[in-house]
Parts: C-alpha cells; structure tokens; sequence
C-alpha cells in the first residue's frame, strides 16, 4: 500500500529557525507538508520564512507563556519540538500538543529530559490515546530503531551496544547548553544503564578499542559515553544492560570549548561530518548486528522526525502513549525508509 506523504498538511516547528529545526523545516517542505514555524524569537522566525517558503506561517511563541503555545498549535496536525533545552521546552510544548489533541515528536538527546517524559506523561498520554515520541532524532531514536531491528524475533536479550563511529563532532551551541543542563541536574556526575537502571556514577570512563566495519576498521572509543538510547530502549526492551560508546576524535572535539558549529559543505546545507552506527545485541552466546552509515548527525534527524510524523499521521503506529521509535513504529520498515538518507544493514545470523 502507497502512503502519500504530506498531502499539505500543516506540521508545528517548535525551535524552527534552530540548527535543527531548519533541517526539519525544510524535510517538511520536500515531503510535502506545510510547516508552522514557532520559537521565542519572532525577528528569526521572519528570517528563516522569507529563506524557507514563500507564505510559511510564523507564530512566535514561548514555553513560560502558554497561551502563546496554544496559538502556535492551533489547526496544525501535529508538533515537532526542535528547541533545546529540553529539560525546559518539552513538558510545556506536550502540555499545549495535549490540549491541541495532537500528537508530539521531540528530537531531544538529553537523557534525563527523556526519562522525565516518559515518567510524567505515561498515563495521561495513554489515557488521552495521545501519541508522544520523545527523542526521534540521530541519539536516541535512531540507535533504538536499529537495537530493535537487530532483536528481530527475540524477547528479551542480555545487553545491548551502540557504539558511534563519528569522523568528527562540531556541536551546534543548542547541544553545548543542554550539555550543561545535564551536567547541572548530575551535579557533575556520569550515567550509564546498568542492571536495568539508569546508574549515576563519578567512575572515570575508560578508553577501549572496537572494530567497527570497513572501511572504519578498529578505532579508539570512550566505554560508558552514554547518549539518550539508555533511556529508549530499555523503554520497550527486555535488555538490562545497554551501553554507548563514541569514538575518542568526536568526543575530544565535543569536550574543547573552542570546536567551532557545524558548517555546511553541500546543498542541503549538511557539514562533512560523516557517521558509522555499529549496534551488537548479544543473548547467550549468540550476536545479532546492525549498521548503519550517513552525514551529519544533525541534518540525519530531520528525516527521522518527519517520516515519524508521516506514519503517526497515517496510522502506520503500534501503540499510543508515550513511546520510543522503535514501540511505536515497525523498526526495520521505517529504516528502510530512510534509504536516501541513511543506508542500513542488519545480521539477525542466529
């Protein structure tokens, strides 16, 4: 059965004129829906309308006023929430998609952001029969998709790995601040998900050596660097045990404050920055893989909102609530639709 993307259908921007926000902007338009652009700066919004399209509707608004929020969504289809922090902008922006009766998808990497999400909106999410979709983004949705692929026909599984083969990392400033947010809530501490917890923990991370797949061969990667998937697939999988890992290049470049933003070397605005995604999902004896490839971690996002947006508006879910990628959507399915934009393979093997 053919899905007709977009068919002009109006999707609210929350952070539109963002780094991200502007990828997501812009795949809304390519697949044919009309995006709403909102955030607390009206004179940016204007900007990026008279850059964007022609017509856009630019609705200025801000998480502490939620009138204002009420008017952004108003009429729209549904609510993409591009603007970090999270940890400020999530809960309001649900609150106002909840009120609309319109469903939400966020493409948030911060944990603990996440985790509060699916501990404050659970049952009145479910209870609406609202859809909310937090972290559908490069950490957190993709890694999720691709754990869930892996798991195929199993039930549970004993731990999980995701380690993130980035040539480079050039964090955008929204990513330096909700850094520091995390940090914050932390006070200085780190996470990671062990026994089928989230563990806050002052150990020093240690440095270990994966082989990811040619041409990348075996890199140096930072054991413990734990991204938002700590907290989606353990949403939905039976895994104790779930852990990160980044290369040592991209984590030293996120570490130096003076790593300048992205900056666009193609038309679609993307930077060079390349990505490997190297998934092992271990039970017993027995491994099943998952790889995934693109560029830039940041414009890779945009499509993994919308095409989430796309089936949530076409009824192509499998639950309602709040939940993660790969809950709520058929895993292997949609990474097949990414095909443009991510190329993916997956070895179930046993």
């Amino acid at each position: 059965m053919r899905f007709e993307a977009g068919s002009g259908q109006t999707v609210a921007v929350f952070g539109a004129y963002g780094h991200t926000g502007r990828f997501v902007v812009a795949q809304l338009l390519e697949r044919g829906f009309v995006p709403v652009l909102s955030g607390r700066d009206a004179g940016r919004l204007r900007e990026l309308a008279a850059v964007a399209g022609p017509g856009l509707d630019v609705r200025p608004a801000s998480v502490d006023d939620a009138a204002s929020l009420d008017r952004a969504l108003a009429g729209t289809a549904a609510v993409i929430n591009c603007a970090g922090p999270f940890a400020t902008t999530a809960a309001p922006v649900i609150e106002a998609a909840l009120r609309a009766g319109i469903p939400y998808v966020d493409v948030a990497a911060e944990i603990e952001a996440n985790a509060d999400t699916f501990a404050h909106f659970t049952d009145r999410a479910r209870a609406a029969g609202a859809v909310i979709v937090p972290a559908m983004a490069f950490y957190g949705g993709l890694g999720d998709l691709l754990v869930t692929a892996a798991m195929g026909d199993w039930t549970k599984a004993d731990e999980a790995h995701i380690a993130y083969g980035l040539n480079s990392w050039h964090p955008t400033p929204g990513t330096r601040e909700a850094g520091r947010i995390s940090g914050e809530r932390r006070n200085g501490r780190r996470v990671r998900y062990r026994n089928g917890r989230l563990d806050y923990h002052s150990d020093a991370l240690p440095t270990l050596k994966w082989s990811f797949p040619e041409p990348m061969g075996t890199r140096a990667v930072i054991g413990e660097f734990t991204m938002a998937d700590v907290v989606t697939i353990p949403s939905h999988l039976a895994i104790p045990e779930v852990r990160t890992y980044m290369t040592v290049e991209a984590a030293g470049d996120l570490a130096a404050p003076d790593t300048p933003a992205p900056s666009a070397v193609d038309e679609r605005g993307r930077s060079d920055q390349t990505f490997l995604v190297d998934v092992v999902v271990r039970s017993g004896d027995s491994e099943r893989h998952a790889v995934a490839r693109g560029q830039d971690i940041y414009a890779v996002t945009a499509p993994l909102a919308v095409e989430a947006v796309h089936r949530i508006l076409t009824g192509r879910t499998r639950t309602v609530g709040v939940a993660s990628a790969g809950e709520i959507f058929d895993a292997s399915d949609l990474l097949r639709a990414l095909a443009p934009h991510i190329s993916v393979e997956v070895e179930l093997g046993q």
